[in-house]
């Protein structure tokens, strides 16, 4: 299989906001806008892993794939290589973890991401957009990716740390992660096999467990703006940013 298959990880045991895939934004669940994004970016077959079937039933009433799987994963990246290597006989060479609290992801940085993983020797690749404020920097919602180099759209560099709050090193440049991942079936594997780190305990960011095992993570600068729901804040704002949606 050489195409690449996008993973949207999913379950109802969100601690912040509960049952946050299933809310509706448009009278739609959350989960059904993610899988749209995904399928719209037409990078290739798209699945919802999930823990819960009724997360599984809206999937399948809009014409989407689901996969069931484990309720005891801690990540999604867990949950997606469980899916993948219990239904898939031939596996994918590129896959894509799309987090699903991303209704209003561009399918564009969906593109972007695909074309930089075919074309481009890379262990974990991932993405980022400039902060709107200095108040994004010191959201702890809001998840930051720190670069040696200056980005440029669409352009390429090495991660050198992800956070939620720091002391900021002015020599550096820092930017909004979003929350969508690239690899090879090998690499989740062996990203999977890796007990969660420190790091990745104590901030709640799955990619510090590749950080801390020196798994390399090459970051690409996009002008999507995907906000992540994780606070009815969150919610209520992104229902503002797509009531016209």
């Amino acid at each position: 299989m050489d195409n690449t298959v996008i993973l949207i990880p999913s379950h109802l045991r969100a601690t912040r906001l509960p049952n946050k895939p299933l809310l509706l934004i448009n009278n739609k669940p959350m989960i059904v806008h993610c899988w749209q994004r995904a399928v719209e970016s037409k990078v290739g077959d798209v699945y919802v892993a999930t823990a819960d079937e009724e997360i599984a039933k809206i999937i399948t009433a809009v014409g989407g794939k689901s996969i069931l799987t484990s309720k005891e994963h801690k990540t999604g990246a867990d949950r997606i290589y469980e899916a993948i290597e219990n239904n898939f006989s031939k596996k994918p060479k590129n896959i894509i973890n799309l987090q699903g609290d991303m209704p209003n992801i561009d399918p564009l940085a969906i593109k972007l991401l695909d074309k930089f993983i075919k074309n481009n020797s890379y262990e974990i690749a991932t993405l980022a957009t400039k902060l709107n404020s200095k108040n994004d920097l010191e959201n702890k919602n809001i998840v930051k990716v720190e670069t040696k180099k200056e980005m440029q759209i669409n352009n390429f560099s090495n991660a050198l740390d992800f956070f939620r709050l720091k002391d900021i090193n002015q020599k550096n440049f820092y930017y909004h992660h979003v929350g969508i991942y690239g690899y090879q079936y090998e690499t989740l594997k062996k990203f999977i096999s890796l007990k969660r780190s420190d790091n990745e305990i104590a901030r709640s960011l799955e990619q510090m467990r590749a950080m801390d095992n020196n798994i390399s993570l090459i970051v690409g600068l996009t002008d999507s703006y995907p906000l992540g729901v994780d606070t009815i804040e969150d919610l209520e704002e992104i229902r503002n940013i797509m009531k016209n949606g």
